[in-house]
Order: structure tokens, then sequence, then C-alpha cells
């Protein structure tokens, strides 16, 4: 198998290209981190909240976030700014003439488009989560939230419910116990006991329970009995995990795990019956594959957009791409809300967005002279 011979052309494209793109993405990561992000920083410094090392620490951990949306859009004003400024110069109707195709001519493109799409994949599958959890630990932002966790019988009905009014990593306040019985009336189950502990913990296979208050109930649902109790443990084992995981990715956005714990994580998703969770984390996950390909797509339209005739207006195309990118991204909270609701498949939610570009790219393909 020969691999195609590299020439001269395709290293000129393939530099030119690659130094636009980076001066598009710095443009852009500076737009995107100086008008709050810097200002918040430095007051934040000046009121001595942070130290100068603490502020510089805050805002390179930022730039992972900044920069998987700053990929694609680099990419295509990379282009679309390289092949206009050949098109005014002459430089494509030479190529051309010597009789270079499209496909010939967008190669250099592809592969540059492909080494960026690599950068973006791991960017939001490690630098993204990793630099999100440095952040939390800089600014100690472990939010207090509470939970419920209901534990379930192999028919589905309630065995357990654990109710958190507070909890904080692996520390629990204010813990509310239902236990359930056996007995089941029309409307409700029955419960057997109420516990109420001042703390909790998670201990790796238990949660462990203090300062307990038992009540007990009888068949008729009144209190017969109240003991004080010092330790009690629940939710031992496989169920012990589980829920702390769920309690714990209750506060985390999806871009702060990775793709291995989020896959990990939707499938207990489905496991416990949270469907509304699972559809919307998993269109999120499938995003992570469809995103980074998107950066091919828009490659391609900007070099789409740069055939341009020597005196037509360069503002045409730049406002095109920037209109594009402005659909493209003001329409993921409206799949991702799609997907949730159960309206349309994850699958479709996530593959759509890069579909819809995949067909504006054939339209612009087919209207264009080349």
């Amino acid at each position: 198998m020969k691999f195609p011979k590299i020439t001269i052309y395709d290293r000129y494209i393939f530099n030119q290209v690659l130094i636009t793109t980076f001066v598009a993405i710095l443009l852009f990561t500076v737009v995107w981190i100086a008008p709050e992000m810097l200002l918040n920083t430095i007051k934040k410094t000046l009121a001595g909240e942070y130290t100068v090392k603490t502020a510089c620490l805050v805002l390179f951990y930022e730039l992972p976030k900044i920069l998987g949306k700053a990929f694609p859009v680099g990419l295509l004003l990379g282009t679309l700014f390289t092949f206009d400024k050949l098109s005014k110069d002459s430089e494509l109707t030479i190529f051309r003439a010597v009789g270079m195709s499209f496909q010939r001519i967008l190669a250099p493109v592809l592969v540059l488009s492909f080494i960026i799409t690599g950068c973006c994949f791991v960017t939001y599958d490690k630098l993204i989560p990793i630099s999100a959890n440095r952040i939390n630990m800089i600014k100690d932002r472990y939010p207090s939230t509470q939970y419920i966790y209901t534990q379930k019988n192999e028919d589905s009905s309630p065995k357990l419910a654990v109710i958190i009014s507070r909890f904080r990593k692996d520390t629990m306040n204010n813990v509310i116990v239902l236990d359930f019985s056996n007995k089941y009336y029309a409307d409700v189950h029955q419960l057997s006991n109420i516990y109420s502990a001042k703390t909790g913990q998670y201990l790796g296979d238990k949660w462990r329970l203090k300062d307990i208050t038992q009540y007990r109930i009888n068949n008729d649902g009144i209190f017969t009995q109240i003991n004080n109790l010092k330790t009690m443990d629940i939710l031992n084992g496989e169920d012990a995990k589980n829920a702390f995981i769920l309690m714990t990715y209750s506060t985390k956005k999806e871009r702060e795990i990775t793709n291995y714990n989020l896959k990990n994580y939707i499938q207990l998703l489905k496991k416990e019956g949270l469907d509304e969770e699972y559809r919307y984390m998993l269109n999120k996950y499938l995003q992570r594959f469809f995103h980074p390909f998107v950066c091919v797509l828009l490659a391609i339209m900007g070099t789409l957009l740069g055939f341009s005739k020597p005196r037509e207006q360069r503002l045409v195309g730049f406002t095109i791409a920037i209109g594009c990118i402005f659909l493209y991204y003001i329409t993921l909270p409206f799949f991702d809300l799609l997907a949730e609701k159960g309206v349309l498949p994850p699958l479709i939610t996530a593959i759509f967005p890069p579909f819809a570009f995949l067909c504006a790219i054939i339209a612009f393909y087919k209207s264009k002279d080349l």
C-alpha cells in the first residue's frame, strides 16, 4: 500500500491553514476569557480571596473548557480566511488551471481537521474533566445539597428511601431513612420504621449513620416506640456504592466526567430507572463523539466559503460562517431538552446538528462554481 506523496502544495496549504487556525483559536480564547472571567479573577485577587498564583491557576484551568469550543470555530475561520485570500490572489485559479480537483485541493485541510478533531476529543474526554475538578479543589467548590435515593425490590416496589438534607463529599447531615414494610395498600406502601440521623458517612462498602432516632410504626401507621441508636449501617455492598455514585454525580455537570465514568454512570441511571437523567446524559455522551467531527465538517465548509470570485465581498462568507456557528451552539440546549423529555431518541438529538452541517455543505458545494 502506497501513501499519497506529500507535495509542496500540501505543505503550503497545511501551514497556511494551521497558522490562521491558531490565530483564530487564540483570538476566540482571548475574547471569551477577557470580559467576565478575567475581570472576576482580578477582583478576587485584589480583594485577597486569591493569591497571584491561585489566580493564574484558575485562568489556566479554565482554558480547556474554552478550547473545546475554540477548536471548531478556529478551524472554520482559519480555512475560510486562508482560501478567501487564495481566491483574492488568484492562487486558486492557478491550482485549478493546472488540473487540481476540489478534492485534491481539500486534502491537506482534511488532514489538519482530523488532527484537530483528535485534540477536540481528548479535550472533552480528559482535559476538561481534570481542569474542572482542579478548579473545584482550588475554590473549595463542592456544593452542599440534598439528595433522595430509593432502594427497590425485584418487583420495583420501594424497599428503603434515604433522604439526605445536605451532603458534601462523603459526609451527610440530617439523614432520614424510610423503611418500608411488605404491606401495600391501594395508594401507598406501609412504613415499618423511620430513622432520623444527625450525620452519615460513606465508608466504601456501606453507609454508616450516627446519632439516630428510631420511630417504630405499627400496621395502623401509628408510632409505637421511639429508640435512640448510636450507629446504624445501611445500603451495604453494591447498593452503597451505586447510591454514592448517583448522589455525587447529581451535583456534577457532564463536562466534569470522563467518557469512561460517564458511560458507567449512564448504565447506572438506566439500571435505577432514572429515565430523564438517563436520556439527557446519554445524549451528552453521544455528543462527545459527534461534536469533535464537526471540526472536519467546518473545515470543508470554510474551504467552500473561501472559494470566491476576485471581486466578491469577503463579508458574505464570514457572515455565513458566524451564522452557522451561532446556530449550532444556540440549538444544542434545545436538542438536550428534546432528549431529556423523550421527544426524540438521544441518538437522533446528538447526530442531528452534525447532519445539518453536512446538508449545508452539500448545498454549498452544489451552489459553488468549482
